[in-house]
């Protein structure tokens, strides 16, 4: 970075810290108002020296946006204090000069089902799903359930279910081709969290029930996730080609939204509309196994 761009950067630290500890006030960091004799809105250096466990002299130097070594421990008890949101936090490790940490959920999105639900169902008649950071089903659409088979007596794990479910892997025309993409692409996921427990017990229980999971997982290649052709037999309609695209959900960094669009091969779209209508679900009601 350029000397501009640096002098830049840490102008913008001390304009975003200024700004943050002017609108929290001392009753909701926890301190006395001083009897109303304060002259300034919000918090003081000092105070928020005090709460962050850190030096007052260190913080006014950050605060004045100085050349100084911050490390990640004390910008996150300075974020904790000043009460910054997960979009924040990474904004302020950014001016600090440091790499962010992963996005977080926002806790006031954490209620977001409904919207989701609504989301997915309108995508109908093509198949949508989301998962969440491990790959675990949190919903699905009708769709999903007639065409890729997902339903609720199946592992509820897209990783371990693309492996162990014997309806998906004989609808799918080449699924030999796609398995080292599916893990590859996992893998990068779990690359992101490499402390995360629930990373490992999704390897170790998709190793215990598939060899063939085993043997790629020890190929540790690593891909990023992006769009997958699939080409499906559906034992009602016949050939189905599908795109799927994965697209996060900024205020729900732990989920992604699994969307599938119709190719143009083998009537896909045609084919998708009837599942979906009165008729197709009678008639694909009974052959889910395949």
């Amino acid at each position: 970075m350029t000397d501009a761009g640096k002098a830049h950067r840490l102008g913008e630290l001390r304009e975003f810290l200024m700004s943050r500890r002017a609108r929290v006030s001392p009753a909701e960091a926890g301190l006395p108002d001083g009897g109303g004799r304060r002259r300034t809105p919000g918090l003081r250096r000092e105070e928020v020296a005090v709460l962050a466990g850190v030096g007052a002299s260190w913080y006014q130097w950050l605060e004045q946006g100085r050349d100084i070594t911050v490390s990640p421990q004390v910008l996150e008890s300075v974020a904790r204090v000043l009460r910054l949101n997960s979009a924040e936090l990474r904004h302020l490790y950014a001016l600090a000069g440091l790499n962010p940490p992963p996005p977080r959920a926002d806790p006031s999105a954490l209620d977001m089902c409904h919207g989701l639900r609504r989301l997915i169902d309108a995508w109908m008649p093509y198949p949508a799903n989301i998962l969440d950071t491990y790959w675990n089903v949190v919903m699905y659409n009708d769709a999903a359930t007639s065409v890729l088979g997902m339903r609720p007596e199946i592992p509820q794990n897209c990783l371990i279910a693309f492996f162990t479910d014997p309806v998906y892997r004989t609808r799918a025309e080449h699924w030999a081709g796609i398995a080292p993409r599916i893990v590859a692409q996992f893998r990068a996921a779990f690359s992101e969290h490499p402390g995360d427990e629930g990373f490992h017990a999704v390897v170790a229980e998709a190793a215990e029930r598939s060899a063939e999971f085993a043997r790629l997982w020890e190929r540790r290649d690593v891909q990023p996730a992006g769009p997958v052709c699939k080409e499906l037999v559906h034992p009602v309609v016949g050939a189905l080609h599908l795109e799927s695209t994965q697209l996060r959900i900024p205020a729900r960094p732990d989920l992604t939204v699994v969307l599938h669009n119709a190719l143009p091969e083998a009537d896909t779209a045609e084919k998708l509309i009837w599942l979906a209508s009165p008729e197709g679900r009678r008639g694909s009601m009974y052959p889910v196994a395949g």
